[in-house]
């Protein structure tokens, strides 16, 4: 293995890329907020609360996110980390759940540490990872925005408020990182407030979510009394205070072993006698998720959470094409376009296409080939993602999220390559719920209106359908959630100066045509009507399921689809 690959193996391993899911006001923002507090990344955390805050949330950097205090789209922060007691690095981890012995090469050999010049043995490196968070929505209504960043995750954490439990968001995002075989770790927020017993919220991730919970950290009291927590790996009792409410360091007390407190013996000698042990290989799997307890808000937990989260989560691994695994070791850079986003940098309106690097090193002017059109694209302008805020970057690594200039040649779901022969799975665009039609003949500033439409329908954050042959003039609006209209009305005001006039439609589905039929057939019924989205695909729009099966009841020939590629159906 030449010093190349050598530098590509190591820098995968202390990658770690995850996304946050929750329902909404579990508290998801602002453990994002102090995860890049303790990373460095930030010296004061902003938090989603009262309006007296004194900064906002890195990762709502929308203005309707600022106003709203809710996060409307998904959003990328970085930053390295090494343990704060300057610990150097424990032996590795091996991909069967194993700790090794000494560093194992990928050949399966068991490597040496390192010699030094003057001939003595060097020690194990200082632990540094790479740390990539994605926060996503937690609200339904962009719950496709979610769904396409979780595709760019190696693991998920999920946050359960502690009062309400498992939740109805987060069933359904439990159940997409399920069918994505991502492995899920499980923090129990708000424990500084007065919320359900730790046992009863750990039995109903059990009986709601199938999966076995291992609580590797424990509470020290609750509401008011919330002290600290136990941690079982490491047998030891954390306590802790300060904090300026939450924005800055926590002060942290250890004491080995367990508290002097019967009701918390009771409770770990029962979990120690009748609870699922913990395995690695289990978590991997997808049938156990480590659980921690603690308090974003106040920062109580959330240190020990980031230690033992980094240490188990998996570095990035193999993904799948059609021509099979490609293995992020593999010397050929590729990567898949997950996101776009315009008007990031209000000054210059530029796009910005988020690429999640999956093989190879990312080189900033290099040449790479889209695979879609098979047209070569460089490299050149290139920056890693800090919320709203971009640095540039010359390489990257899988794991890495980097933002793309886009002069409108990118789309979600595009696989960029060195060879161009790599394709990674498309991403489907989930079918709209809800419907508007545009009242072009009252907006005055027809170009921008166009401009902007364009530019939000390539983000993924509309679809736009209209009457075949009509053009622009009678253009229908299609989201999955209602409150996409209220976003897009606000980002057409404030990015493009437009003020939009929306009136409501009946229609509740949209399914894509396929086959050979006439379209005539379908427009026999008000309750139905034949459209083409952007790229001159047939859509049906209908009141009710009933009108869809009916009309295939009478036209079997036809064949719908809830995407508009057949394969995703």
């Amino acid at each position: 293995m030449d010093a190349g690959a050598r530098r590509l193996a190591s820098e995968v391993e202390r990658r770690r890329t995850f996304a946050i899911i929750s329902h909404p006001d579990a508290g998801k923002t602002t453990l994002t907020e102090k995860l890049l507090l303790f990373g460095g990344a930030v010296r004061e955390a902003g938090a989603v609360r009262a309006q007296r805050a004194a900064r906002y949330a890195t990762s709502d950097w929308l203005e309707l996110e600022k106003q709203r205090g809710i996060s409307v789209s998904s959003s990328v922060m970085h930053f390295d980390w090494s343990p704060s007691d300057g610990r150097v690095g424990t032996l590795p981890t091996l991909r069967d759940g194993r700790v090794g012995t000494l560093p194992t090469l990928r050949d399966g050999r068991v490597g040496t540490l390192p010699t030094l010049r003057d001939g003595r043995v060097g020690t194990l490196p200082t632990l540094r990872y790479r740390v990539n968070i994605l926060d996503t929505p937690g609200h339904r209504d962009f719950s496709e925005d979610t769904y396409r960043t979780l595709l760019a995750a190696d693991s998920a954490v999920m946050l359960i408020d502690a009062a309400k439990g498992v939740e109805a968001q987060t069933r359904k995002l439990f159940e997409v990182c399920r069918l994505r075989h991502i492995p899920i770790f499980t923090f129990v927020n708000k424990m500084d407030r007065h919320g359900r017993d730790p046992l009863e919220l750990m039995t109903e991730i059990e009986e709601v979510l199938k999966i076995d919970a291992i609580p590797l950290s424990w509470p020290i009291g609750a509401g008011s009394e919330f002290r600290g927590i136990y941690d079982r790996l490491g047998n030891r009792s954390l306590y802790f205070s300060g904090g300026k409410h939450g924005t800055t360091f926590v002060e942290q007390r250890e004491v080995d072993g367990m508290p002097d407190s019967a009701p918390l013996r009771d409770a770990l000698e029962l979990l120690e006698g009748a609870g699922a042990k913990f395995a690695p290989l289990e978590v991997r799997a997808g049938r156990q998720t480590p659980m921690f307890f603690g308090s974003a808000l106040t920062n109580y937990g959330v240190l020990p959470f980031l230690e033992r989260f980094l240490e188990l989560a998996p570095c990035p691994s193999a993904r799948e094409t059609a021509a099979g695994p490609i293995d992020p070791v593999r010397d050929e850079f590729s990567g898949f376009v997950f996101k776009i986003q315009a008007n990031m940098d209000p000054d210059h309106r530029d796009r910005v296409a988020f690429l999640r690097v999956c093989s190879g090193r990312f080189e900033r002017g290099a040449d790479a080939l889209l695979a879609r059109t098979q047209k070569p694209v460089r490299l050149a302008h290139s920056s890693l993602l800090m919320g709203q805020g971009r640095e540039e970057v010359d390489e990257a690594f899988p794991g890495d999220v980097v933002g793309l200039f886009d002069p409108g040649v990118f789309r979600i779901g595009d696989t960029l390559s060195t060879s161009g022969r790599i394709a990674f799975g498309g991403i489907p665009t989930f079918s709209p719920e809800h419907f508007r039609r545009v009242e072009v003949a009252k907006v005055e500033r027809r170009k921008a209106l166009a401009k902007g439409l364009d530019q939000l329908a390539q983000e993924g954050a509309v679809q736009i359908f209209g009457d075949p042959g009509s053009g622009t003039a009678a253009q229908i609006l299609g989201v999955v959630g209602p409150l996409q209209f209220d976003v897009l009305v606000h980002r057409m005001k404030s990015e493009y100066g437009v003020e939009l006039r929306l009136t409501p439609l009946p229609y509740k589905i949209a399914r894509w045509v396929h086959g050979t039929y006439d379209p005539d057939v379908l427009r026999y019924s008000d309750a139905m009507r034949l459209v083409e989205d952007r790229d001159q695909r047939a859509v049906l729009l209908a009141e009710s399921s009933w009108h869809v099966e009916r009309a295939l009841a009478r036209h079997p020939e036809i064949q719908l689809s809830e995407t508009s590629d057949p394969q995703l159906r």
